[in-house]
């Protein structure tokens, strides 16, 4: 475990939080970290200890800090292809496989988009949170498709700026079981975590969700399913399936979330990030980047089309 100290005099103009001060000042730690360090009693102000990041200072308040930097070894570099979607000094970004997790946690130590990013590009092990260095964005293990990554750290702190305040636009593909209640809709439907199956969400009736909402349009109607695309505005946990699912149109193999048994055989569910919108660093307009649907699910929906011309 590595610790170190660092202390800042609170100057007049300067942000009064704490949380916001503390990243100003220390660019290269995530905003969640030192949330963290505060919860830890990690910060004073003035000598006293606090115990929560929206804590108020004044100008000529001395802030100090102790930074503590665990060495981990679940970030082993490995060597494995990576498709690159395209690469500049500040971002990567990759066609994400399904069936590959996105950074080492509990369970998945190895194997991970970022265990190969530390072997493709070393420098980004210091980038963002230590524990997922380069990550901006996730998408479940099983969901295919476009996966930026930051290699600086202005540029992590410029690309979830614009998650936060939902400036990047992101596009889906999902095959559903079912058909929508509408061709085109919005959901808007808090998410929060189930309290009988922690790995499971639920749109969350008791007031205690996340805001979250998904819009979609279906582009091809089926006799026992419907192709969406999908745009979630907000970000949260399986956002997507849950509330695609709460709409009585789960996502085709999604045992999870749907039908216990899978209407098609797939080995995975059918959900695919196909495009991401953000502004790299230095640019004034959004930069599209695209991920074309997968052998595997195009099949399934070529097999679907035809079907239906047999049908008409």
């Amino acid at each position: 475990m590595k610790q170190k100290s660092f202390s800042f005099v609170v100057e007049p103009g300067e942000p009064i939080r704490v949380d916001k001060f503390l990243d100003q000042k220390l660019p290269e730690i995530s905003r969640s970290q030192i949330k963290l360090f505060i919860e830890a009693g990690n910060v004073t102000v003035d000598g006293d200890f606090i115990q929560k990041a929206g804590e108020k200072v004044k100008s000529g308040s001395t802030i100090s800090v102790l930074v503590t930097e665990k060495e981990s070894q679940s970030l082993l570099p490995e060597r494995f292809p990576l498709e690159v979607i395209y690469e500049d000094g500040n971002v990567i970004v990759l066609n994400k496989p399904a069936g590959t997790v996105v950074h080492p946690g509990a369970g998945n130590l190895t194997g991970t988009l970022v265990n190969g990013l530390l072997a493709y590009y070393p420098p980004i092990r210091e980038v963002g949170d230590k524990e997922r260095p380069g990550v901006v964005h996730r998408l479940d293990k099983e969901t295919s498709g476009v996966l930026a990554f930051a290699k600086t750290n202005k540029a992590y702190k410029y690309l979830i700026k614009q998650f936060k305040s939902r400036e990047i636009n992101k596009t889906y593909l999902a095959l559903v079981d079912g058909h929508p209640p509408t061709p085109t809709g919005r959901i808007e439907a808090p998410i929060e975590r189930d309290s009988k199956f922690r790995t499971k969400m639920k749109v969350g009736m008791s007031g205690q969700g996340k805001d979250a909402i998904t819009e979609y349009f279906e582009l091809q109607r089926f006799e026992r399913y419907s192709y969406l695309e999908v745009h979630p505005i907000t970000g949260r946990t399986h956002q997507i399936r849950v509330h695609l699912s709460y709409i009585g149109v789960p996502i085709v193999g999604d045992v999870l979330y749907g039908h216990r048994r899978p209407s098609i055989s797939l080995g995975r569910y059918f959900l695919h990030a196909k495009s991401l919108s953000c502004k790299l660093p230095g640019d004034r307009v959004q930069t599209t980047f695209d991920a074309p649907l997968p052998v595997d699910l195009q099949a399934v929906i070529n097999d679907l089309m035809n079907k239906n011309r047999n049908m008409g």
